[in-house]
């Protein structure tokens, strides 16, 4: 691992580090807030996934995280949403290729030797912050994320209860088999629909559950209502009797504002569940 730069933030330190991915194939970038209570013993830690298009930066500068993880003695993970590099596949759209990697370990053409991000967010940077950062208790981690970080957040805590202790999401794609956001990334990364398997959260609400409350903020001003399909989940967890509080916020878009304005409450919410 290398440090790309460390800021002090909040009394703690905001991080930015690269490291050769052996599950991607390239070098990845990944950012680590730590808050001034790392200092003096092991602290729980949110995984952030972001959108489409953005990198680790975008959260890190915009959502606003680090004064309440500083207030709530959390760290805060930001990986990279794609792997990087010359020899990655891409695509001229900015839903497909670099930066739309949602959260999936790909096996089809030209994607499948780089896009694994599934695998890089629950075991390779995983097992790099346990070796790297003696300050974060893993046994204590929540996830999080902004709309395909959303759909990663609940999909990965769904399909891992073991390695994640509380869960919320921002606008996330809630219904990708039945979306544009979704149907088209994961044809093309793992082919015929009947490999998607557990990638939909609205299914994954009725095969697996959760166990405990699902957070969920989303504005009723986003552009991308009809693509984030919130009422797929909304009906999911009604008849699973899942328990979940999803908000729908008049006036708010998908923007980072809309995070910012939230992110207080879903960091307490994740402090509660961790540190409870």
């Amino acid at each position: 691992m290398e440090t790309v730069s460390e800021n002090a933030c909040f009394d703690g330190t905001q991080g930015v580090y690269s490291h050769a991915s052996t599950v991607c194939g390239c070098d990845m970038t990944f950012a680590v807030y730590l808050p001034p209570q790392a200092k003096e013993g092991k602290v729980p830690v949110l995984w952030w996934l972001s959108g489409l298009t953005c990198t680790h930066a975008n959260a890190m500068e915009k959502a606003g995280a680090q004064r309440a993880a500083a207030e709530h003695g959390m760290a805060v993970i930001f990986p990279d949403t794609s792997p990087r590099g010359d020899d990655v596949a891409d695509d001229d759209a900015y839903d497909l290729g670099k930066g739309a990697g949602f959260y999936v370990d790909a096996t089809e053409a030209p994607w499948a030797p780089h896009f694994k991000m599934k695998s890089y967010v629950l075991d390779e940077l995983r097992g790099v912050i346990a070796a790297e950062f003696p300050q974060i208790d893993m046994d204590r981690c929540g996830i999080s994320g902004h709309s395909m970080g959303g759909h990663g957040a609940l999909t990965l805590a769904m399909g891992n209860p073991d390695k994640f202790g509380s869960v919320s999401a921002f606008s996330p794609i809630c219904n990708p088999h039945g979306s544009d956001w979704g149907r088209k990334q994961l044809s093309a990364y793992l082919g015929d629909e009947a490999n998607w398997g557990d990638t939909d959260a609205s299914k994954l609400v009725g095969s697996h559950g959760w166990k405990g409350e699902i957070l969920v903020d989303q504005g009723d001003a986003d552009q991308f209502l009809e693509l984030v399909k919130t009422p797929a989940l909304i009906d999911a967890c009604k008849a699973a009797g899942q328990s979940a509080t999803i908000n729908m916020r008049p006036g708010y878009d998908h923007s980072y504002y809309f995070v910012a304005t939230y992110m207080p409450d879903h960091m307490a919410h994740h402090a509660a569940a961790l540190k409870g």
